[in-house]
């Protein structure tokens, strides 16, 4: 007989990563992929560790889900799917440990430990198709084994050395309580072995970002303290010639396995500049290096941010289009008459040769979810551990608390296909509001962002109330407490979401075929178009719309 958690890890395979592995399988161009934040723990306002989590993939579809903790027997093997979901023969197995810990949706487990990731693709050579673990496993098994952030770097490092790397390079931010790192590691090449890797951990006070670009650069082999890495890290890169140790210049792992392009630099590194612009104005950072401007220098991994950091503030870092700046995507023709901060998809582009690319923000369309974990020592862990969720578009979904204690998940995150609209999902009913918002952005989205900051002002206004009893009950009472934060989190989720189908119905009914519907007069109004845009047409075809002005005819003589 299989195991429980052969069983589960199947399960969960199919229902939460396969779709978004089927997404990344085309991820050729840092154009498609996520962006991360992490904030130590002396750079929160509340002593939080926090790192964030953009599930960027076009045709993802996001459930959310709760692998529970389990004891296992001696002998027992984990299936590894076949990556064609047709195929019922396991690519492979790997051992099971004797106790595995509960995950939250693939991103926090029972010890406040937190894990997610942008891929950074880097050189594709290095994808090893004889590699059994893909980046995603690897996550999952950090959170069912390891108790830290340091110990899931050394438990999924290990996994790797035994059982191959199979995935393009990913950058993983990982959180416990008291640290933040960052993560990054690619393959060895097809019947390679292991993977070659780094580790750098956040300095306490400071905060960091990756957007689907390699970001470690030197890595100091001499302080284990703050640095983890694999003994062939810099061999193998002189091996394959891409770091010659005669050269003067010190070895950086960004410039040997993920040397940045133009079109990297513009779709990746402007998004790290936006958050370090935003938490730490004072330093003035310069958009020169993502303009690929000759002799512009790389943003630093790590930063101190002005001011101590929020949980709303992170929410805000990564609700970004630009706002603002020279690249401002709710600004220019290219934006329509409605302001509009997107860009349908290819983002790099041609047009009589020459090659464009589209700007990238932190916020976009093709986002399955978002979360902003909090890892928080001062509190149980059942407690103190956090996973803010929100699904669809960043700048338009509404940040859900879900705390690792809880043993069940809202029936409108669990469910559903995105094969199939319905109600019920709360995936598809807040695509469906900011989809139709994207018809007319700067009329329908302040309304969204108005509903957005009541619920989640709401809930950040009961969480001190809401934590103290939870951590009164998990000393007196732990069953009830897991009862009580279950109850809470599943609660607000859905009367969140009944919130919206409101809202959805709402804009349907009030901004419809192209007119505005005036509650107080009964009537829709003509809204047209704002004359700043008018202009644009008129330049662009300046006789194409012009009525003749005729001359009066003559009065007759009498």
């Amino acid at each position: 007989m299989k195991s429980n958690l052969s069983e589960s890890f199947r399960t969960l395979w199919k229902l939460l990563f396969l779709p978004i592995f089927v997404s990344l399988a085309f991820v050729n161009s840092p154009a498609a992929a996520c962006t991360s934040v992490l904030v130590s723990r002396g750079a929160s306002a509340d002593g939080s560790v926090m790192i964030t989590y953009h599930c960027d993939d076009a045709g993802a579809y996001a459930r959310l889900r709760i692998t529970p903790a389990a004891d296992h027997k001696p002998g027992e093997m984990i299936e590894i799917p076949s990556r064609n979901p047709a195929e019922k023969t396991p690519r492979g197995k790997i051992p099971q440990v004797a106790h595995t810990y509960k995950v939250l949706g693939g991103l926090m487990n029972e010890h406040q430990l937190s894990i997610s990731e942008t891929t950074f693709g880097g050189r594709h050579e290095l994808m090893n198709p004889d590699g059994l673990l893909e980046y995603h496993h690897l996550m999952q098994l950090g959170l069912e084994r390891a108790r830290t952030a340091r110990e899931a770097i050394e438990v999924m490092m290990q996994l790797v050395e035994q059982h191959g790397y199979e995935s393009e390079g990913e950058s993983i931010s990982i959180a416990d309580p008291q640290e933040a790192w960052i993560l990054e590691i690619v393959g060895t090449g097809p019947g390679g072995k292991g993977a070659v890797w780094a580790a750098m951990r956040v300095p306490d006070g400071q905060i960091s970002c990756h957007a689907n670009k390699s970001r470690l650069a030197e890595i100091p082999r001499d302080d284990p303290a703050n640095c983890l890495y694999s003994a062939n890290v810099e061999s193998f890169a002189v091996g394959k010639g891409w770091y010659d140790p005669k050269s003067g210049r010190p070895f950086r792992f960004c410039d040997a396995y993920c040397p940045a392009t133009p079109l990297s630099r513009r779709m990746c590194d402007s998004r790290v500049w936006s958050v370090f612009r935003r938490a730490a104005p004072s330093q003035h950072f310069s958009p020169d290096y993502h303009r690929s401007k000759p002799g512009a220098q790389p943003y630093p991994l790590f930063i101190t941010p002005d001011k101590k950091i929020s949980a709303a503030d992170v929410f805000a870092l990564i609700r970004d289009h630009y706002e603002g700046t020279e690249i401002d995507m709710t600004q220019g023709v290219d934006a329509g008459p409605f302001n509009l901060p997107r860009r349908w998809r290819p983002a790099p582009w041609k047009v009589d040769g020459v090659e464009y690319a589209w700007e990238r923000p932190i916020a976009t369309q093709q986002t399955a979810f978002s979360s902003v974990t909090q890892s928080r020592a001062w509190l149980p862990n059942a407690v103190g551990g956090l996973v803010w969720y929100g699904v669809d578009d960043s700048y338009t979904t509404c940040y859900l608390p879900f705390y690792s204690g809880i043993d069940a998940v809202p029936k409108s995150f669990a469910g559903g296909s995105i094969k199939q609209f319905t109600w019920d999902s709360a995936w598809w009913v807040f695509n469906l509001a900011s989809n139709y918002a994207y018809l007319k952005y700067s009329a329908m989205t302040p309304e969204i962002q108005a509903v957005q900051k009541d619920i989640e002002g709401n809930l950040m206004a009961l969480q001190p109330a809401v934590e103290k009893t939870a951590a009164e009950l998990a000393g007196s009472n732990p069953n009830l407490m897991t009862r009580y934060l279950t109850d809470y989190s599943v609660s607000q989720a859905e009367l969140t979401v009944a919130r919206w189908r409101e809202l959805a119905e709402h804009l349907i009914t009030k901004y419809n075929d192209g007119y505005i519907r005036n509650e107080e007069k009964g009537k829709s109004e003509e809204v047209g178009y704002p004359e700043a845009w008018l202009r644009k047409v008129i330049k662009e075809r300046p006789e194409q719309f012009r009525l003749p002005v005729e001359k009066p005819e003559p009065k007759p003589a009498h």
